[in-house]
């Protein structure tokens, strides 16, 4: 009976033995959990789009997804400011938004920025919509620059553009009725406007309360809903190359044109003093240039 009782004991020694040293790895594994949570705050990549839109753009979009993919940001903070731009650098851009494996937030900012006409569509394309105070959003009609279409072309190009908002305000929840209108009758909103009327999700002055009201927003992936978790999040920058700035001044309309002018008078001056050169030569490399861009 004693070594019976002896053997017990033993056994109920090392039973404890075991379930103490289970109960310490489960406590430290929360506590490690919590340190690390505490100790990597989530990243956040954000990038500048600004200007035309246009190839150029388009561009630095996709790598700016594609960085924030490979870096597993846990999202990407497109800080828009554009009067519009070209129709397919618009539909590309709304592509890789849609397709994008990482959150997009598009935030319509600094104070004073705008989201106009194809501007509109890459707004209603992003999984969070914000605008800064003192923003709008808004007159997404088509227009040609090549003057004005005639009333066929001009049908044609609206009733498209028309479909393409309504497909993505339906996509992201957001007001079909009012992104048609942008279309068809040109209307805008303010940022207040543009809260009410269920076009973007809130308004935030700083990226830090962009981060705090964007946190929670459910995201919708290969048929899943997740909570968007940025809160506090650590906001890194991607600055365009240099590429980028100088071909993105290029594609400036006025400065498009401009070239080409100088382009012009360049040629028109070599061929009225032969032996020149130097005129010559410029005004070759501008009209190139003026090519490039328009």
């Amino acid at each position: 009976m004693t070594g019976a009782a002896a053997r017990a004991s033993r056994s109920r020694g090392t039973l404890c033995r075991v379930l103490a040293r289970l109960a310490l790895a489960v406590w430290l594994g929360v506590i490690g959990s919590a340190t690390s949570a505490v100790a990597s705050p989530p990243r956040v990549l954000a990038v500048k789009l600004e200007g035309v839109v246009s190839p150029v753009m388009d561009d630095l979009l996709g790598q700016a997804i594609e960085r924030a993919r490979v870096g597993r940001y846990a999202a990407l903070v497109l800080e828009l400011d554009t009067p519009g731009g070209l129709e397919r650098s618009m539909r590309t851009m709304v592509q890789r938004e849609l397709a994008s494996p990482v959150p997009v937030i598009v935030w319509v900012s600094p104070s004073g920025a705008h989201a106009a006409s194809a501007g509109v569509l890459i707004t209603l394309a992003a999984d969070v919509a914000a605008m800064a105070p003192g923003t709008n959003i808004g007159a997404a009609t088509p227009v040609s620059l090549q003057g004005p279409m005639d009333s066929t072309m001009a049908r044609k190009a609206t009733h498209d553009a028309a479909a393409f908002a309504r497909t993505v305000a339906t996509q992201r929840g957001r007001n079909v009725a009012w992104a048609e209108r942008a279309v068809r009758e040109a209307i805008a909103a303010s940022d207040r406007e543009a809260v009410e009327l269920g076009v973007v999700e809130f308004i935030a002055g700083t990226h830090e309360e962009l981060l705090a009201r964007s946190d929670g927003r459910i995201v919708h992936r290969a048929g899943s809903a997740t909570p968007l978790r940025v809160a506090g999040g650590r906001v890194e920058r991607m600055e365009p190359s240099l590429r980028h700035r100088v071909l993105g001044h290029l594609v400036e309309p006025n400065i498009a044109y401009l070239m080409l002018m100088l382009g012009f008078y360049g040629l028109l001056f070599e061929l009225q003093n032969p032996g020149a050169i130097l005129p010559g030569v410029a005004g070759a490399i501008f009209l190139v240039l003026a090519f490039l861009a328009l």
